[in-house]
């Protein structure tokens, strides 16, 4: 059996958000007892919690949901490469060790260790030329293991205009921590929200 990499980090009411977002709660709507065989919850979060898709509507307004995406960007062969000595953004030659010849999909981990219940809003993001970079390689993907693309503190969110201008697709938060450089086959399928502006996924990493 091929081995499996578990890289969406664990969701609950510790995850950490962005200050001002929603984050993780659950409540119980029914509890198994006398007259009722099940547990159902409700539960409330972002659609930015743990690991997730952004959809083009995250940062267009005219943009499409996460429902209507087309998969095929989320499942198949990608490189992760590591960038653990990168600055506030990450570069185009600190990838460039990983070689030209790129999958449709590349994860960059940036840190050493994913934070799992405190938010860092020093979190490296990727340089909007970085993007570009990957995109003139065939590059249909791009995740990493932070809140975000862009800074923190962005407000012109650079590196998403590039995602839309070059039809990337995203996942963020990826936990990376204990996977080395090289080749996998991802799967991180987003939900069918139709209207929503990103998507919770299970990113696993298969062998390849």
């Amino acid at each position: 059996m091929k081995k499996i990499w578990d890289i969406s980090p664990p969701v609950d009411s510790s995850t950490p958000v962005f200050e001002g977002d929603t984050r993780y709660s659950q409540q119980w709507t029914w509890r198994i007892a006398a007259d009722c065989p099940v547990n159902v919850s409700a539960v409330t979060l972002s659609a930015h919690v743990g690991a997730h898709a952004d959809a083009p509507l995250h940062y267009d307004s005219q943009g499409a949901g996460v429902g209507s995406l087309e998969l095929a960007p989320y499942l198949g062969p990608c490189r992760v490469i590591h960038a653990l000595r990168a600055g506030a953004c990450v570069e185009i030659d600190e990838l460039v060790h990983a070689g030209a010849d790129l999958p449709p999909r590349v994860l960059l981990r940036t840190c050493e260790r994913f934070a799992h219940t405190s938010f860092d809003p020093g979190f490296k993001a990727i340089a909007p030329e970085t993007l570009r970079w990957l995109a003139d390689r065939g590059v249909r993907l791009v995740g990493i293991d932070s809140a975000s693309v862009d800074p923190a503190t962005s407000k012109d969110l650079p590196a998403h205009q590039v995602l839309l201008q070059r039809d990337l697709r995203v996942l963020e938060n990826l936990c990376l921590d204990e996977v080395a450089e090289g080749d996998y086959e991802l799967i991180a399928l987003p939900l069918k929200w139709m209207h929503c502006d990103a998507s919770p996924v299970r990113a696993v990493l298969r062998e390849f």
